[in-house]
Formats: C-alpha cells, sequence, structure tokens
C-alpha cells in the first residue's frame, strides 16, 4: 500500500489525492524541434524539460523523459488569406500548448461538429507549435527597441516599420523584384542605376547635333 493512502489528516490526503490528478493535466512546455514537415505542417517535438519523480519508499528522486511529441501542427501567423511562414529547423526552440478536449477529427477534416467521442483531455497527444520562444542561451542579439522588424536572425538583413511612417530595407545581398513595380511620389536613388543594359549617369546617346533635336537611344 502507498503510505500516501495511510493519512490521517483528511485535508493532507485530499491535496496529495488533487496534487497527483494535477500531474496528469497537460497545459504548456519548451520543447525542441526534431523535425518538420511542411507538406503536413507539423512537426516531431522533444520535451525540453524533465519529470521528478519521488520513490514512496525511499523518496528518492529521479528524473525521467517526457516522450517525443509526434504530428504536432504548427501555428503560423495568418488570416483573410495571408500567412506569414518561415523556415523551421532541427533545434529550433518551440512552446507547445496542449488543447483542452481531443483534437484528432477537427485534425483531419476542419471544421465544427464532427468530434468523435473521445474523453481525452489536456493530453500530449493533443499540442500546437509555436515556434520562436528563446532560452537565455539562444537570445537575438540587437533587437530594436523602437521599431518593428522582420529580421535574420545575425540582424544583418531586416525590413523595418519606424516611427514617422518611413519603411527600412537593409538587405546586404540585394533586393530581388518579380513583377511590374509602381511607385507614388518622388524617389531619391544613391548610387549607379542599370535599366535595360543601360546605366543611367552614364550612358550615351548618339546622333547629338547642337540645336533644338531630339537625340537618339541609349548606346550603353
Amino acid at each position: 500500500m502507498n503510505r500516501n493512502e495511510r493519512y490521517e489528516n483528511q485535508t493532507l490526503a485530499l491535496l496529495t489525492a488533487m496534487e497527483g490528478h494535477q500531474k496528469e493535466i497537460w497545459t504548456a512546455l519548451p520543447g525542441i524541434i526534431e523535425s518538420f514537415n511542411p507538406t503536413a505542417m507539423t512537426c516531431t517535438v522533444k520535451p525540453a524539460v524533465l519529470i521528478p519523480l519521488k520513490d514512496p519508499e525511499t523518496a528518492e528522486i529521479t528524473q525521467i523523459d517526457i516522450p517525443v511529441l509526434l504530428d504536432v501542427p504548427v501555428i503560423y501567423p495568418s488570416g483573410g488569406g495571408f500567412t506569414l511562414t518561415f523556415p523551421i529547423a532541427n533545434g529550433d526552440e518551440c512552446l507547445v500548448v496542449f488543447s483542452s478536449r481531443c483534437i484528432d477529427t477537427w485534425w483531419q477534416n476542419g471544421g465544427y461538429k464532427n468530434q468523435l467521442p473521445l474523453l481525452r483531455m489536456n493530453d500530449l497527444s493533443d499540442g500546437f507549435a509555436f515556434v520562436g520562444p528563446r532560452s537565455q542561451v539562444r537570445t537575438l542579439s540587437n533587437v530594436s527597441t523602437t521599431t518593428t522588424q522582420l529580421r535574420s536572425d545575425d540582424g544583418v538583413c531586416f525590413v523595418e516599420l519606424a516611427g514617422g511612417h518611413v519603411v527600412n530595407v537593409t538587405a546586404p545581398g540585394g533586393i530581388n523584384l518579380t513583377g511590374p513595380v509602381n511607385i507614388s511620389g518622388t524617389v531619391t536613388a544613391t548610387g549607379e542605376g542599370t535599366f535595360n543594359g543601360h546605366t543611367v549617369g552614364n550612358h550615351k546617346h548618339p546622333g547629338v547635333q547642337p540645336g533644338t533635336g531630339t537625340s537618339g537611344l541609349p548606346t550603353g
């Protein structure tokens, strides 16, 4: 018999029973991404914390692993037909939040009112992964405290929304645009530009004569 069952104090016995029940309720856990399936938008997560277990006879405490979480849906910020996606790599940290009820049929079929009579609650099988929480060994450097940024982890490349309705883009590797570009307002550029193989500042025109005539097309 477990000696916890021999408590003479009913309050202590009740608290012990409640504590035991509480240990079976999962709410949220930090985890480490082990793999990512971009087609199913799911990941495999290794919980980053251990469970301490106390031997009722010896009072010795041992630490055990929480089972690896499989097919965990990844949450990307989205709405209104638009989604912000980003690459997810093995070793990324995340926060897994567990649904209070079974998500199996919703995950397979979407919609509502299609729930099977499964009584699973606050279970390790029903987690969603938020990728992005960071431990102190993986904090970002030079985080802006005055602007909103979409940035690389090293801070070298970023798109920034600053005060005064200003958008700044820093991309040492260059910016590639595909499709028509419409610009309203004044454009100020520093440095040389090339359009259809012709430089803006240093191109030449043939057939130029003094007077009011119009020159030919640029030659380069």
